[in-house]
């Protein structure tokens, strides 16, 4: 079973992590800003990972801290529940339609964390939650996973339909770099042999 259970407590925020990559897309996720909820269920329902996250943060100040912790963790728990990186396809892709939006998620899980993204968002808040947080977002997931992470809007005006599409699409490309290769499920998916 590859699982994580993943505890940060910072004087900003208190997260609880529990991971299974290996699941039906079971969820539980209590993170303060109803948003985000939102999005990281969709993230494990259409990866199935099971998760259970619940956060406790100074969402009085703004959702920031919140949401960059989050990712921290998040990336973090994937990192330990992957261990060497042996056996995985290492590579994931999803062109995600969401209505009249169009997005490309794509991602290396290289040891090497960046995240690019090129997404038009035109509205500055979706419900509580500030959109310029879905780049934050994503730069600490890649960092803490070691992974480079790219999010390209192909279509699409509307700015809940383009984050929905990049945290769907996100979830099924993780799911594909994660998946055990069945031609070569003991080796290390790098010439370098190894991936940390």
């Amino acid at each position: 079973m590859r699982t994580a259970n993943i505890t940060r407590n910072t004087s900003e925020t208190k997260i609880t992590c529990k991971l299974n990559i290996d699941g039906t897309g079971k969820q539980q996720i209590k993170t303060k800003i109803g948003f985000l909820d939102h999005m990281l269920e969709l993230f494990a329902r259409h990866g199935r990972f099971d998760l259970e996250l619940n956060a406790d943060g100074d969402v009085w100040v703004d959702g920031h801290h919140t949401a960059e912790d989050i990712a921290i963790v998040l990336g973090r728990a994937f990192s330990e529940a992957l261990g060497d990186r042996r056996g995985i396809i290492r590579y994931g892709s999803m062109i995600l339609p969401m209505d009249e939006t169009l997005v490309v998620a794509a991602l290396d899980i290289s040891g090497r964390g960046i995240a690019c993204l090129n997404l038009a968002i035109s509205a500055q808040r979706i419900g509580d939650f500030d959109t310029e947080l879905v780049e934050e977002f994503f730069v600490a997931f890649a960092r803490e996973l070691g992974a480079a992470i790219h999010l390209q809007q192909l279509a699409g005006k509307n700015s809940h339909h383009i984050v929905e599409a990049c945290f769907k699409g996100f979830g099924r490309a993780l799911a594909d770099a994660v998946a055990i290769n069945q031609l070569a499920p003991d080796e290390i998916p790098s010439t370098k042999g190894t991936i940390l």
